[in-house]
C-alpha cells in the first residue's frame, strides 16, 4: 500500500491538479492502463480468462453496472471482491460527510453547507479503495431502509429541522457506498418491492424516504450476482430490472480438471503444521474428479443446483485431516493418504448435493459414496486399459486374470484404516502380481508409479471393483476386496 497523500484542505487539492472521475469512469480508465501493461487482471481466478474476464472487461469499458449470472462455487462474490483493485488506491472526500463526498462537486446540503462556510480550508479525508466497496447479501427481510435509510426522529429534534429535511435522514448502505461499488449478492432473493426501488436508483438516482423525494446525483456502480436456480425457486428477479442492469455475464464451473485442481490447491487449508501429509497423484486426481462426476450425474444430482467447486476443496481438507488424524492416533510425524482415506471424505461431500428426484431414493450417503467411487473409476480408466468382460467376449483373455484369480482362489484382502503406513504397505503387497498386471493394463508402456504405487494398487482394485470384476466393501473404516461371487462382503 502506497502512502495516504499529504493534502489535508480543498485548496491544496486544487493546487494538486487532482481531477475529479466518476466511478465508472475511474474503472474504465485504470483497466484500459492495466490492459496496456500487460498486468492479470484478477489474480486468483482460474478458468476465466477466455470468457467471464473477457465479458467482465467490455462491461466495465462501456461503464455499465453488472450481473453475474451462475450456479454455486463459480467464484461470484470472490469476482466482485475484486473489482475495487481497479479504482485508485486513494480518493479525497470532504471530511465529516456520510456520503464521502467529491470535494469539487458535494451532493448533500451539509456538504455543500461546509464548503460554503470554509471554503479552501475545508478538510479532506483520504479514502483506501478497499473502503470503497460494499456488499450487502440480499435476504427476504431485506427493507429499503436498510439500502436507501430512513427518517431519524431523534435526529430531528436535537437539531430543530423539520421530518422532511434532508438533514433528518439515516442513510442507508446504498448512499453512504457513494463514489464507490455497491454489490448485492443473490439478488433475487430481494422481494419484487425492494426491486422496484433498486430500478429507480439504476434509472434515475432518485431517492425516496417515507414519501420524500430527495434528488441526489449518488455515484455508484452497482454490481449484482444472482443463482438461476433462485428465480424459480427462492425468489424471482424482475424482468424491469434486470433489463436496467447493463450487462449480464455467465459464469461457469472449471472446464478443465488442471484448473479446478488449481482452485482447490489455492483455497484449501493445508498448510496446518504437525505431521507431514502426503497426498499420492491418483488420490489428488480422484478428488478432484468427484465434483466433475456429481455434474455428470444429472440422475442422481439436480443440474439445476450444480455442485459448487467449494466439494473438492472441502473434500481435500478432510482427506488431509483424516491423515493427520491416524499420525496422531500412532504418534508418527508424516503420513500417506489411502483409498479408506478417500470415502473419509463423504461428510464433506452429503451435505453440498441437492439431490434429483433418483438420488433422493438413494439418500444423499450412498450418493456421495457412489460419488466416490465413480471418481476413481475415472482415474482407472484414464491410466488403465479397461479389463475385458468375458461375458461379452469369451474368445479374449483378460490381462487382468491373475488379480481377479487370486480372489477367486478364495483369498480377501482387508485393509484397515488404522494401519501404520509400512503395514499398510505389506499388506497390499500380499498380492504378489497386483503390479506386474497394473503394467500390463496401462495405457502408457512407460508408466512409472513411482513413490505412489501403494495408492495406485488400491484404485486398480477399485477400478476392478468398478468393472464388476471383483467385489468391495467399505466397513467402518475399512476397505475390503473379495471374489465378485463372495457373499461373505455383501
Amino acid at each position: 500500500m502506497s502512502h495516504k497523500p499529504k493534502i489535508h484542505t480543498l485548496g491544496e487539492l486544487k493546487q494538486s491538479g487532482w481531477r475529479s472521475r466518476s466511478v465508472r469512469d475511474e474503472l474504465r480508465e485504470n483497466l484500459l492502463e492495466r490492459l496496456r501493461s500487460g498486468q492479470k487482471l484478477f489474480p486468483g481466478l482460474h478458468g476465466y480468462d477466455d470468457t467471464v474476464v473477457r465479458s467482465l472487461v467490455n462491461a466495465l469499458l462501456a461503464r455499465h453496472d453488472i450481473l453475474l449470472l451462475g450456479l454455486r462455487g463459480q467464484g461470484k462474490t470472490r469476482l466482485l471482491r475484486q473489482l475495487p483493485t481497479l479504482l485508485d488506491e486513494w480518493m479525497p472526500a470532504l471530511a465529516g460527510t456520510d456520503l464521502r463526498e467529491d470535494p469539487f462537486s458535494p451532493v448533500t446540503t451539509a456538504a455543500r453547507r461546509l464548503v460554503s462556510e470554509l471554503g479552501e480550508d475545508a478538510p479532506l479525508e483520504w479514502i483506501h479503495r478497499e473502503e470503497r466497496y460494499r456488499e450487502k447479501l440480499a435476504t427476504p427481510d431485506t427493507s429499503m431502509a436498510d439500502l436507501i435509510g430512513d427518517i431519524d426522529p431523534v435526529k430531528a429534534v436535537s437539531q430543530g429541522i423539520g421530518f422532511g429535511h434532508e438533514d433528518a435522514v439515516q442513510w442507508g448502505i446504498v448512499p453512504r457506498s457513494n463514489r464507490g461499488i455497491f454489490a448485492i449478492n443473490e439478488l433475487p432473493d430481494l422481494q419484487p418491492r425492494i426491486q422496484v426501488g433498486l430500478l429507480n436508483l439504476l434509472e434515475e438516482r432518485d431517492i425516496q424516504i417515507r414519501g420524500i423525494p430527495l434528488r441526489l446525483d449518488l455515484d455508484v456502480m452497482f454490481a449484482f450476482s444472482a443463482n438461476p436456480e433462485d428465480y424459480t425457486r427462492r425468489g424471482n428477479l424482475i424482468t424491469p430490472l434486470k433489463d436496467r442492469i447493463g450487462s449480464q455475464i455467465l459464469t461457469h464451473y472449471p472446464k478443465h480438471e488442471s484448473v479446478a485442481r488449481a482452485i482447490t490447491d489455492q483455497e484449501a487449508w493445508t498448510g496446518r503444521g504437525g505431521p507431514t501429509v502426503r497426498i499420492p497423484a491418483p488420490l489428488r486426481d480422484a478428488v478432484e474428479r468427484i465434483a466433475f462426476e456429481g455434474r455428470k450425474s444429472t440422475d442422481l444430482v439436480d443440474p439445476r443446483s450444480g455442485v459448487s467447486q467449494r466439494l473438492s476443496i472441502a473434500a481435500l481438507e478432510t482427506l488431509h485431516s483424516a491423515v493427520e488424524a491416524r499420525c496422531a492416533l500412532l504418534g508418527t510425524d508424516s503420513g500417506e493418504a489411502r483409498l479408506a482415506d478417500l470415502f473419509a471424505t463423504i461428510p464433506a461431500i452429503t451435505g453440498k448435493l441437492e439431490l434429483a428426484m433418483e438420488g433422493e431414493r438413494e439418500g444423499s450417503l450412498e450418493v456421495a459414496r457412489l460419488l466416490v467411487a465413480k471418481a476413481c473409476k475415472a482415474v482407472f480408466d484414464a491410466t488403465f486399459k479397461p479389463p475385458v468382460d468375458r461375458r461379452r467376449n469369451a474368445q479374449m483373455e483378460s490381462l487382468d486374470q491373475p488379480v481377479v484369480g487370486w480372489f477367486e482362489g478364495g483369498n480377501t484382502l482387508d485393509i484397515s484404516g488404522d494401519l501404520p503406513d509400512e503395514a499398510h504397505r505389506e499388506s497390499i503387497g500380499s498380492i504378489e502380481l497386483l503390479e506386474p498386471t497394473m503394467r500390463s493394463l496401462a495405457r502408457d508402456p512407460a508408466w512409472n508409479p513411482g513413490q505412489d504405487l501403494t495408492a495406485w494398487k488400491e484404485i486398480f482394485l477399485e477400478g476392478l471393483h468398478q468393472h464388476g470384476r471383483i467385489k468391495r466393501s467399505l466397513r467402518e473404516g475399512r476397505v475390503e476386496f473379495g471374489d465378485a461371487l463372495s457373499r461373505d462382503l455383501d
